[in-house]
């Protein structure tokens, strides 16, 4: 199954906060369930963004799992207009169907990759 590597704390937004639109500068033609990787990183401005915009303080790095997956999400779009409070563009990966799992540490890549580990299924 294909994944992708977010900075936390957004997949602690997906998973906590119902955060619906992955943003991106590129599109995609990707649909169906994939896995969502915490990278090592961690977004400080993003935080600091999902802190003003809906008065929630998420989690600093050290209280987030971080390198590996965390839990799935279905693609089910890829649009360049929406009315969603998370929606910055100028692309939007649509979200549904949220499935945290138990932590399991992988190695993330840049953009969507294969998750070959038989023991991540």
């Amino acid at each position: 199954m294909k994944a992708i590597s977010l900075m936390q704390p957004w997949p602690w937004a997906i998973f906590m906060l119902g955060k619906d639109i992955e943003n991106r500068k590129y599109s995609t033609r990707i649909r169906g369930r994939i896995y969502i990787h915490a990278s090592l990183n961690y977004d400080h401005d993003g935080a600091k963004w999902i802190e003003e915009k809906f008065g929630i303080k998420p989690p600093t790095a050290h209280n987030l799992p971080m390198g590996g997956i965390v839990g799935s999400v279905e693609i089910t779009g890829c649009v360049e207009k929406s009315n969603s409070k998370w929606f910055v563009g100028p692309k939007g990966y649509v979200l549904k169907d949220y499935k945290k799992c138990e932590f399991i540490p992988y190695r993330g890549m840049p953009g969507f990759f294969e998750v070959t580990d038989g023991s991540v299924e």
